[in-house]
């Protein structure tokens, strides 16, 4: 099996001669304009996906605070858009339970349900399509074992998907060996659900999911600031071990972006 190192000098390579040889990103560009769609799932009249991953028949679910339950500390706009930035060495202190409730309901929370049926999120998407799942490796949280967890956001609860002692390591070699992803208090993991976005757009889907994904992480930056938290988004990743540690199959379901955060270190 290649190393990370060796993996990534492999990609560069490819990287290089398919810039030269076969340009991807501008084929992407090309047949994902409207001139090319296919009819969409919705213009035929089939069923409107699910809105959330089905949660097992015998779930054990985790209780969160309630968001409007939780008090943060007043902080002006402005001040958390010119303090975020990235943050990859965090204190020893672990999050509360009810910090990391607001963190997910910032970037993923439900605020309604409307009739068509789709979410209202506290974040912007494409036709309000919300085809992410949260993931979440809880390293340092109170009251929460150490793990794996999906975000059930219709409930605002947890669901405990892997507890195993090696899922960290798992989940840091996935991520090209960044150590700040097993030193974090919890590091997100965005999961796409494709066929809640391609149900409406077809293959401009593709383009719409990795904005999606843009608008998220950027919530959970200027939400860290609120609870003395610092995040880094994380790109670097190897698909494959990924949507292994999260279960995804990588084609109906892939693993998209991702963030460690944790406390400020004092200065």
């Amino acid at each position: 099996m290649l190393s990370i190192a060796q993996q990534k000098n492999t990609l560069k390579v490819l990287a290089e001669e398919n810039t030269m040889t076969n340009p991807i990103g501008k084929e992407f560009m090309r047949l994902t304009r409207y001139a090319y769609l296919s009819p969409s799932a919705q213009s035929l009249g089939q069923p409107i996906p699910p809105l959330e991953l089905p949660l097992p028949a015998d779930a054990r679910l985790v209780d969160l605070p309630s968001p409007a339950d939780i008090t943060l500390p007043a902080l002006d706009l402005r001040a958390a858009i010119e303090q975020r930035r990235s943050l990859r060495k965090y204190a020893e202190q672990a999050l509360s339970l009810a910090e990391l409730s607001f963190l997910l309901w910032a970037t993923q929370g439900v605020k309604t349900v409307t009739p068509r049926p789709a979410t209202l999120r506290n974040v912007p998407s494409a036709g309000a399509r919300h085809a992410f799942e949260t993931y979440l490796l809880a390293n340092r949280v109170e009251g929460l074992a150490a793990g794996l967890y999906r975000f059930a956001a219709m409930d605002h609860k947890l669901l405990a998907v892997d507890l195993a002692e090696d899922v960290a390591e798992r989940t840091v070699h996935a991520c090209a060996d960044q150590h700040m992803v097993g030193q974090a208090a919890v590091s997100f993991i965005w999961v796409a659900m494709v066929e809640r976005m391609v149900w409406r757009y077809c293959e401009r889907s593709y383009r719409y999911l990795h904005l999606d994904a843009g608008h998220v992480c950027q919530n959970l930056y200027l939400a860290a600031e609120a609870v003395g938290c610092g995040a880094c988004a994380i790109a670097a990743f190897d698909d494959d071990l990924l949507n292994q540690v999260v279960g995804a199959d990588g084609e109906a379901q892939f693993a998209i972006y991702a963030a460690a955060l944790g406390k400020k270190p004092a200065r």
